[in-house]
């Protein structure tokens, strides 16, 4: 073999190892649908949600690459016929009661705990025992939720008839209404009302907030049958943010709770 044939096979040789590197599969699409609901998606008038999903989901495409994690904006009405289409593959922070019982879909226990509260305006005569009873009080609710005082039931009419409630869009509306005396009674998250508080402090002290719980939100993600990661895989990615402390710095200041997940 003449010494420039011997050359050109020993380069041939060096550089069969990186001919033979397949490129890495590109990572797969979830769609996460960003419905409105603070403080884990806020929707601004303009520019890109902003919340706790968003957080969380910046949070799971650092932590890996098989899977890119996209939000698809919806509502909170929209979000089951976005499902059942395949617009989005996932919707995240929802309960299985909440509407969910006849689509089809696989839930994941995301161990994380909020509630939602009774809030009213302080007064001198006022006590816990105001919450004890709806009966006769002006509600202020954010339209789409399941309450489970109303048995779960979001229709906005029922809810106007049956339990004398105006219907917002915004739990800053909601307070306001209770502040100015519109409204007897506002129910808000707890998480919500932390940090409103924390950007309201003055009138802390005009609020009279309940020991009465309405709910707990215990926090599932529902994925589409289809959807291309499955429940298991996704658990899996959650459990890894639990234990490297990332679901616990997103969501504690919030007074949201980290809580175990059977099985873990």
């Amino acid at each position: 073999m003449s010494s420039p044939t011997r050359t050109a096979f020993r380069f041939l040789l060096a550089a069969l190892p990186a001919l033979c590197i397949l490129p890495s599969p590109a990572a797969q699409l979830v769609r996460v649908g960003a419905a409105h609901f603070p403080p884990y998606t806020v929707r601004p008038e303009m520019g890109a949600d902003t919340g706790l999903l968003p957080q969380l989901v910046e949070a799971l495409n650092v932590a890996q690459h098989d899977y890119e994690f996209v939000l698809v904006p919806t509502s909170i009405p929209r979000r089951f016929g976005d499902f059942k289409q395949g617009r989005v593959d996932m919707a995240i922070f929802e309960n299985p009661d909440w509407g969910w019982k006849d689509i089809p879909h696989t839930t994941v226990d995301m161990g994380l705990e909020d509630a939602e509260i009774f809030v009213a305006q302080q007064l001198p005569d006022r006590q816990q025992d105001y919450f004890a009873d709806l009966a006769g009080k002006r509600l202020a609710l954010f339209s789409g939720y399941h309450y489970e005082f109303a048995n779960f039931n979001a229709d906005p009419k029922f809810l106007a008839q049956r339990f004398n409630a105006s219907l917002t869009y915004s739990h800053d509306s909601n307070l306001l209404m209770v502040l100015r005396g519109r409204a007897d009674i506002a129910l808000v998250t707890r998480s919500y009302l932390s940090d409103y508080l924390l950007r309201n402090g003055k009138v802390a002290n005009q609020l009279l907030v309940s020991q009465r719980v309405d709910q707990v939100y215990h926090h599932y993600a529902i994925l589409r049958p289809a959807a291309p990661i499955s429940s298991e895989a996704f658990g899996k990615l959650l459990q890894g943010l639990r234990e490297n402390g990332e679901m616990l710095k997103i969501f504690a200041p919030y007074r949201i709770a980290v809580v175990p997940v059977p099985g873990d």
